[in-house]
């Protein structure tokens, strides 16, 4: 079993940490009580629950003190039936911390009506200070932003995003209204029109006749060929970025000929990058 423990101060980036490695397959257990870590530990070395072999705690000040106090104890017991144990800590300096909680207007969880902000903040660094002591990793992340602190965490504890970005690409018909979750719309009206074509009217854009008809189209093709170079100079940005899913939606006046044909294009291009694609078409009849 791999258990990655994770703390530090609050509004250092303690929930980011732990999204990160959800995302990347650990099983993830936000503010574990100490006291029901040894439950968790003897529960995940059963057998039988192969979901926990890479497991992610957070444990912090919302602990009660007493128990934040025997953490090294606790460790050591995890040590002892042979599991393989990271301690990440977070921390940032006590003037990044007021900023962050200011900007946020988050309250601090240690803050009442006896305690200033910096009265908790000082107050957490020494209850938290027996789990730093026993820390792997220490990251400040006084001068981080959120994107560095999870490429840091991933290059640090080897961890991967075990899914990849899924990119849907999208026809519809503007003359039913524009989809409301695209990232992208494009606009397809521009081009000539296979509608206006007597045999062509009835078909789709996934018929070869309409196929071959827009191929043989230099305005399609141009049209195409954009699309297809912005989507894959901009999709790796994207998905370096942590998105999960992108929709790039393209209209035509009724979504039944040019956005299909180019959605359909737009795919097959596509298909040799490491995304998983989804078609679909809105409104094709």
């Amino acid at each position: 079993m791999n258990l990655v423990i994770v703390s530090g101060l609050s509004g250092s980036g303690k929930s980011i940490a732990l999204e990160t490695l959800e995302d990347s397959g650990y099983y993830c257990i936000d503010n574990l009580p100490i006291s029901l870590f040894d439950p968790f530990i003897r529960e995940a070395m059963q057998e039988g629950h192969q979901g926990y072999h890479k497991s992610a705690i957070s444990i912090d000040a919302r602990s009660r003190s007493d128990s934040l106090a025997q953490f090294p104890h606790t460790l050591e017991f995890a040590e002892q039936l042979g599991i393989s144990c990271q301690v990440m800590f977070l921390q940032a300096g006590t003037e990044f911390l007021l900023k962050r909680f200011s900007e946020t207007r988050r309250k601090h969880p240690l803050t009442d009506r006896a305690h200033s902000l910096t009265e908790a903040i000082e107050y957490e660094q020494r209850l938290l200070a027996p789990i730093a002591s026993r820390a792997d990793l220490l990251i400040d992340t006084s001068h981080t932003n959120i994107h560095q602190l999870r490429e840091l965490i991933r290059e640090r504890i080897g961890a991967k995003r075990d899914h990849r970005m899924t990119i849907q690409c999208l026809s519809f018909g503007f003359k039913h209204g524009i989809p409301c979750d695209a990232d992208f719309t494009f606009d397809a009206r521009c081009l000539p029109n296979p509608h206006w074509e007597p045999s062509l009217r009835p078909k789709t854009g996934k018929d070869p006749e309409v196929r071959d008809f827009l191929e043989n189209l230099t305005e399609v093709q141009d049209y195409l060929n954009d699309l297809t170079g912005f989507m894959q100079h901009w999709a790796p940005r994207f998905a370096a970025d942590d998105r999960s899913y992108l929709t790039v939606a393209i209209g035509c006046t009724g979504g039944q000929h040019r956005s299909v044909y180019l959605t359909e294009a737009l795919a097959e291009s596509l298909s040799p990058l490491e995304y998983d694609l989804l078609v679909r078409h809105r409104d094709l009849r």
